[in-house]
């Protein structure tokens, strides 16, 4: 079974009544996700897509049995309901919302370890296990998602919700389905980086090889190379690298908020040493990534 997302998964949407939300939550629906509940504080006792609304997710958790989170309220707001939902018993809290400060992300992330609870985001458009689950926004309606997500045996991580969907897109079209594939957010701190996720892969039969899409800024890809260099990582890993022209704009922000190069300090072509050190094929075009994929497929 693919990781973090399974049969057994069911969802609860915080903010549900917002625009962006009500838009996602019908297609998850539509996906076959189970989505049992939804949460906005003074609208208890409506519906969305026949999804009851409660005013807090403990009488959400009275009533319906959930342990999946996807979290679309305020900036000012997506620290308190994220430490709500994890009081409440919520396993995986995914956080669509962008633009949290920087210390209440901090304060999120710290609240889970204790409590033994995965964050994926903030800025996160969500997650799919292909065939089974869509989480968030991730990939767009019924009719896109069909298109560019296959099931496989695949495992595609992106910064990037956009080129997670590009990624998995190319892929499918050669053949090649996914495990999971996972927005991991684009801003600066994040709950599940690449190499918190990299151990789960590890253990999931279905997945044979993984793909990282990547992007300036950070450290995250230095230190996914560490992590895999030190533990003799076992699975194969393919990743691309985009945006290099930022390493020659230093101090210049594109895209993502995590976005920006100091010198050394986040460029792709440090990254790329990096990782190709580590015994990660890095490639230099995006159409690339399906050769090395296959690649290593035929190997296994």
């Amino acid at each position: 079974m693919a990781i973090l997302l399974s049969d057994s998964t069911r969802v609860i949407v915080q903010g549900i009544t917002g625009r962006e939300a009500v838009t996602f939550t019908k297609a998850m629906l539509d996906y076959g996700t189970r989505v049992v509940a939804g949460v906005t504080p003074g609208k208890e006792g409506h519906r969305v897509y026949g999804v009851p609304v409660y005013n807090c997710v403990e009488t959400a958790m009275r009533n319906h049995e959930a342990n999946t989170s996807v979290v679309s309220v305020p900036p000012g707001f997506a620290k308190d309901a994220t430490f709500e939902a994890m009081d409440a018993g919520i396993e995986l809290v995914n956080v669509f919302t962008e633009r949290i400060p920087r210390g209440d992300v901090a304060q999120m992330i710290e609240f889970a370890r204790q409590k033994g609870v995965r964050i994926v985001g903030p800025n996160s458009l969500g997650m799919i296990s292909p065939g089974r689950v869509k989480l968030g926004p991730a990939g767009g309606p019924l009719s896109e998602c069909n298109r560019a997500f296959t099931r496989g045996s695949v495992a595609v991580l992106s910064r990037s919700g956009g080129m997670l969907t590009e990624t998995c897109s190319l892929l499918s079209q050669n053949g090649i389905g996914q495990s999971i594939a996972i927005n991991i957010g684009g801003d600066p701190i994040v709950g599940s980086a690449f190499f918190d996720l990299l151990p789960l892969l590890e253990d999931d039969p279905e997945t044979k090889a993984i793909v990282l899409f990547c992007e300036p800024g950070t450290f995250q890809e230095e230190e996914t190379a560490r992590f895999v260099k030190e533990t003799s990582y076992s699975k194969r890993i393919v990743a691309f690298i985009a945006g290099s022209f930022v390493d020659t704009m230093p101090g210049m922000r594109f895209g993502h908020a995590a976005v920006i190069v100091h010198g050394e300090s986040g460029a792709t072509r440090t990254k790329a040493k990096v990782m190709r050190e580590a015994g990660i094929v890095v490639v230099d075009f995006h159409s690339e990534i399906v050769a090395a994929v296959k690649k290593i497929l035929n190997q296994s």
